[in-house]
């Protein structure tokens, strides 16, 4: 088992939901963090939360991962300390709406497809370089059961976890004779923001979604992220999909009404 302490680990999406319960999950393995979103003040008020219950250091910025520039920028500043990041959690995605795709929001479409396929490639092009220069680091990204199956009105966003699924074993691939691990941890369902992001705030019609059994949490999530983390070099976590266990499949989940 590979031990966390003062390994740097930036969490992308941190202000809520699996980001924040990763960077609570890291922080109490006594990891230096770097945390980022773009709701600053939830980050910040994370953060020195975080610092004060285990004493670590964390450093915090704003971005919107479907910025590239401004990724760029926020990476080139990050203090020396901080630079040569060990673990990469590309965590940052939503979706948008149950459409019919005949029917969907272009919006939505641009949304989900530039936070989840071009904000994953940025963030990873600004930082993967780094580790293969310095022969070290793990990679891991969170997918979906989205990326696996295709369920009604998931048309764009399953294809945008397709595509990280592809991106996952693409790099893997690209990254044969160095040291580095790639991962993808894939959630069924998990009670966070996720639903009340899909519905717009709506959330009434978001709790719905999770009612008549018992969803997985965020900390659930992080704890597999912290287990793929921690294999001895020579164990590479390739894939884990993790479901509730009242969950079988995208659309087959047994509820007690």
């Amino acid at each position: 088992m590979q031990k966390l302490k003062n390994k740097i680990v930036h969490i992308t999406g941190a202000s809520s939901g699996i980001g924040k319960a990763c960077a609570k999950a890291f922080a109490k393995e006594g990891a230096k963090l770097i945390l980022s979103a773009r709701r600053i003040d939830r980050l910040i008020k994370t953060s020195k939360q975080l610092e004060k219950d285990y004493g670590i250091n964390i450093y915090s910025f704003e971005v919107d991962i479907r910025n590239q520039q401004m990724i760029e920028k926020q990476i080139g500043a990050l203090p020396e300390d901080f630079r040569n990041i060990d673990i990469l959690i590309n965590n940052a995605g939503l979706s948008r709406g149950l459409d019919k795709l005949h029917e969907g929001e272009i919006q939505d479409w641009e949304e989900m497809i530039d936070t989840n396929i071009k904000g994953l490639l940025y963030i990873s092009r600004a930082i993967i370089p780094g580790m293969v220069e310095r022969e070290s680091g793990d990679i891991i990204n969170v997918g979906s059961i989205a990326g696996h199956e295709v369920y009604p009105g998931g048309n764009v966003y399953c294809a945008t976890k397709h595509a990280v699924d592809a991106i996952t074993k693409g790099l893997r691939i690209d990254l044969l004779g160095t040291p580095l691990r790639v991962c993808t941890v894939d959630p069924g369902m998990v009670e966070t923001e996720f639903s009340e992001v899909r519905y717009r705030g709506n959330k009434e019609k978001a709790k719905s979604v999770y009612k008549g059994f018992q969803p997985l949490d965020a900390a659930d999530i992080a704890d597999c992220i912290i287990y793929a983390a921690t294999r001895p070099a020579h164990v590479q976590i390739a894939e884990m999909l993790v479901l509730p266990t009242a969950q079988r499949s995208a659309t087959n989940i047994w509820k007690n009404r």
